[in-house]
Formats: C-alpha cells, structure tokens, sequence
C-alpha cells in the first residue's frame, strides 16, 4: 500500500466528527503545499512495539541528534488522540515560539513546543492554526 492509500484508511478508521475534521486538515495542507513530501507513521518502532498514535506528516526537514547522525522527518504532523486532534510543528529551534505567537489567539488548545492540540476544529481559531502550520512549513532549518 502506497503513502496515499495508507493515509486514507487511517483517515476512514477515524470516528466522527474527528474524521472530517482531520479530513479538513489534510485537504488544507495539500492544497497550500501540494508539492510538499506526504508521510504515513504507523507510530510503531522497527521492533513492531506501539510508540506513539499513528500520524501523517507533510515536508521534509533534517534531525541532526546529539552524536551526530542525523535523518529525515516531516515537518508538520497531524494525529488523531483519544480527546481530539494533535497538529506537530517540528524542527523549530524556539521551542516557546508556537506558545507565545498563537497560544492567546488560537481559542481552545493546548500549545506546547512543537504541538497544538484541540477537541475540534470549531473550538480553534482556524486562521492561528493554519499561521502556526504555514509558519513550520516554510521556517528554514535553523529557524
């Protein structure tokens, strides 16, 4: 099964309302970055151990870790939790960025570092978040 098809049958197990809200979500995000890598994590490690919910992640940008190697990973992740919606924008080197910009203006979500988290869509200011998601998409490596 390709990237796409994994997507989607992610995207159908999800219960409503949460499936049209990240159905929303991703819509949003391949129409403003249609050229943008799309990424399927199963949230599995390589021994087949449960890390993580699964999530789709949309760009592409480098982790460079403490010893020195280094891989890539999306830049912009969207994941379903058992309360609602988790949107990650990684590979911002300020981690209070997203809670200082967006956290006053973006209603009913919890930000952190590098995660929004929301019930649904309708309790967010929509416009914060897709700043927040533009903002990780076209930040450089080093911003």
């Amino acid at each position: 099964m390709d990237t796409p098809e994994r997507v989607e049958t992610y995207l159908a197990g999800q219960p409503e309302p949460k499936q049209t809200d990240l159905r929303q979500l991703h819509a949003q995000l391949l129409a403003e970055f249609p050229d943008c890598r799309l990424w399927f994590n199963d949230g599995t490690n390589e021994d087949g151990k449960v890390v993580a919910n699964p999530n789709v992640g949309y760009g592409v940008h480098t982790i460079t870790y403490a010893d020195g190697s280094s891989r890539e990973f999306y830049r912009i992740g969207l994941s379903a939790n058992t309360t609602g919606i988790s949107v990650y924008v990684l590979g911002l080197e300020d981690k209070t960025y997203l809670a200082r910009t967006y956290g006053a203006s973006i209603g009913r979500a919890s930000v952190t570092g590098y995660c929004i988290k929301f019930k649904r869509l309708s309790d967010i200011n929509a416009s914060a978040l897709q700043a927040a998601i533009r903002h990780g998409m076209t930040v450089d490596q080093t911003g």
